[in-house]
């Protein structure tokens, strides 16, 4: 309940802005699948408002009720995760503005893939080759630079005696790199070859450095 109390103090001092770059995301206000929706202005970097009873598109048209068509029309980006109800509102609602998802949620999914593809691998292998595998999610789907010495050595061996999973370690450390291009160009060719690559062709996905 603080944090509910929290939003209401900060969305009194926000009042009612024309916000030209939003962040939407959803916060679980007890256990179970509870949520609300909060949208930030991006820009003053605060929350704006607070609200629905859920993630459904209802909800989320409640944000673009409360802020009207006039200021939903001067919305430039709207900053959120792959939900889809999220950016079937806003490209209903605001459809001048550019969709963006945020790199925190588009990196968990990769490593969901991640933890499916080292799943089907202990599930394919058996014996002595499993030893490689069983007790290594953590040391595969953590941050490199929070691993332990001793945890970096293992993922190394790991890494090494699996190529599926090397390549799909590899893989989804790569996508990490499109967030540091400053230009839309330079990201967009670092992606159509890292998507090139998940179909085993030539590209190398840590191939777009700017030149």
């Amino acid at each position: 309940m603080l944090e509910m109390q929290y939003m209401r103090a900060q969305l009194k001092r926000a009042g009612t802005p024309g916000p030209r770059a939003l962040g939407i995301d959803e916060i679980s206000v007890r256990k179970g699948h509870s949520y609300r929706i909060v949208v930030s202005d991006l820009v003053r970097k605060r929350p704006i408002w607070f609200g629905g009873t859920d993630r459904s598109e209802a909800s989320m048209a409640a944000f673009y009720d409360w802020l009207g068509p006039k200021k939903s029309r001067k919305i430039e980006l709207a900053v959120m995760d792959m939900w889809k109800p999220f950016r079937n509102v806003t490209k209903d609602k605001a459809p001048q503005a550019a969709i963006l998802f945020d790199k925190f949620h588009i990196m968990r999914h990769l490593g969901e893939a991640l933890d499916k593809v080292r799943k089907a691998e202990y599930a394919r292998l058996n014996g002595k080759d499993r030893r490689f595998i069983k007790g290594q999610k953590y040391n595969l789907l953590s941050r490199h630079e929070n691993l332990t010495l001793e945890g970096k050595r293992s993922l190394k061996i790991l890494l090494a005696a699996n190529r599926r999973l090397n390549t799909a370690y590899l893989l989804k450390e790569a996508f990490g790199q499109l967030w540091d291009y400053g230009r839309e160009g330079w990201a967009r060719r670092f992606f159509d070859n890292w998507r090139a690559s998940l179909n085993g062709s030539a590209s190398d996905p840590t191939s777009a450095s700017p030149t």
